[in-house]
């Protein structure tokens, strides 16, 4: 018999992942209308094009929590996912967060924290690959 999703057994970890996903994407989508009507005429286009940046990387991400909420919801709590799941969202905060704050106040030391956020994103890449491995 092929697998059957069941809709009643939603855990904690995947509703959580869930929320935290759909939060970030509906924030992506607002925060790029932002960019797009109000800031367009007060950022330079460098600045700009650094805060698109932050909000193309949360959109990823975003899509990619969402990804783990699912697989979370279809294999179970497994460690690895949940790890993914944390490393995408604080690489959001920090990666994003980061280059929204210097393209709104253009200081510039703020983008000394970007890479650390990128760093988040790729160690929660890797959980997700060395889980779809060892699975």
């Amino acid at each position: 018999m092929p697998w059957q999703p069941n809709l009643y057994m939603i855990t904690a970890m995947d509703r959580t992942f869930l929320l935290i996903g759909a939060v970030l994407g509906f924030l992506g989508v607002a925060l790029g209308a932002f960019a797009a009507h109000a800031l367009k005429s007060r950022l330079s286009a460098e600045m700009l094009a650094v805060f698109e940046t932050g909000v193309r990387y949360q959109m990823y991400h975003a899509f990619a929590v969402l990804i783990v909420a699912a697989a979370i919801g279809h294999i179970g709590n497994a460690r690895l996912l949940v790890i993914a799941g944390w490393f995408f969202f604080a690489g959001i905060l920090l990666f994003s967060g980061s280059l929204y704050a210097l393209a709104l106040t253009s200081v510039r030391i703020l983008g000394a924290i970007t890479p650390v956020g990128g760093l988040l994103f790729l160690i929660g890449w890797a959980c997700l690959a060395v889980f779809a491995v060892i699975r």
